[in-house]
């Protein structure tokens, strides 16, 4: 938002690009939990580019972005998160999308500018990595960072002139005071949560299930609904062979059972409660102890016995009577990324 601000206020031409991995935050669990607050539901990067008044596009990059999760040149981070891999994709993709014009005829956009801070991320946004992601992305000294332009070499923007550099900022560090400091001198108020990113894969409970599902398949592969199931409940794995997703509140409940086609649901009757998909190839005997592991997470916990019902992909249901699983009867260890 600062970054795009600082280059509108120089009379340049700006437009937003927003790629979209299916691992966003904001595009997907923001939207289906309860909410709670004063604060309104948004995508904050369609909420940027209102604010600014500046057209936004959005792209879809999930195929294209697997092999950037799967085999990052540069390795992961604290968790699953291939930061640097990923800058270097994203703008990369903007060269080939804008600037090398195959996405638009007619855009001739002349450089590009991110709003990334020296030290800001402890593996994409360090001095010395600053102009690898220039190199390998091919944008060179095309990419711009306004917000730490004067602590890097001068780019073909400002010495074009089509920049003032002086009006550029050599901000450094995790200290977000700076920023904020700017905003407020530019007017503006409100802004999306600045620290923590909007990745899941920076998570480290989203990552601890994202390397639960390879090891549970044997491969190291997903697809899209593999990753937005990732993002939602608990996540509880009893045995290898199957695991129970438990929905946390009536949000992720309506979300889940958009999925009732696709995975055995059990239901609490009896008593309110969540419902619990089955992912994985459970026994008989495994779907009664998924059944009792379900009712200790309703509103019959405490009671002697609790009616839940079982539904199949195809629709077929049947019911059962179980017992609710005491507290130590759930492992600590069967809790993945709690």
């Amino acid at each position: 938002m600062l970054a795009a601000r600082v280059i509108l206020d120089q009379g340049v031409a700006v437009e937003g690009v927003n790629f979209y991995t299916g691992f966003c935050v904001e595009g997907h669990t923001h939207a289906i939990r309860e909410h709670k607050g004063t604060k309104p539901k948004r995508n904050n990067a369609l909420w940027v580019a209102e604010q600014l008044g500046i057209k936004l596009h959005i792209i879809d990059v999930i195929e294209e972005y697997k092999d950037i999760v799967l085999n990052p040149r540069h390795g992961y981070g604290a968790n699953m998160n291939p930061c640097l891999d990923c800058k270097v994709f994203m703008v990369k993709k903007a060269m080939e999308l804008w600037i090398n014009q195959e996405f638009m005829d007619g855009h001739g956009f002349d450089f590009i500018i991110t709003g990334e801070v020296v030290g800001q991320r402890p593996k994409s946004q360090r001095k010395q990595t600053m102009p690898l992601i220039a190199r390998q992305s091919g944008a060179e000294d095309l990419l711009l960072r306004p917000l730490c332009a004067k602590l890097l070499p001068e780019t073909l923007p400002e010495r074009q002139g089509w920049v003032d550099r002086e009006a550029l900022f050599g901000f450094s560090g995790r200290n977000r005071t700076p920023q904020i400091e700017l905003a407020t001198r530019l007017g503006i108020s409100d802004w999306a949560q600045p620290a923590g990113g909007c990745c899941f894969l920076t998570d480290s409970s989203y990552s601890s299930k994202l390397q639960d599902m390879w090891q549970a398949r044997g491969t190291r592969t997903y697809e899209l609904d593999d990753i937005m199931l990732l993002k939602v409940g608990r996540h509880i794995r009893p045995a290898p062979h199957f695991k129970l997703i438990i929905g946390r509140e009536q949000g992720e409940n309506r979300y889940l059972e958009g999925y009732r086609k696709q995975f055995p649901a059990l239901r609490p009757e009896s008593h309110n409660g969540p419902i619990c998909l089955i992912d994985g190839d459970p026994s008989a005997d495994d779907l009664r102890h998924a059944a009792r592991i379900l009712a200790r997470y309703s509103q019959g916990r405490d009671a002697h016995e609790v009616r839940v019902s079982l539904t199949w992909p195809d629709g077929s249901s049947e019911q059962m009577t179980v017992a609710p699983a005491a507290p130590d009867e759930i492992a600590p260890e069967w809790l993945i990324g709690a």
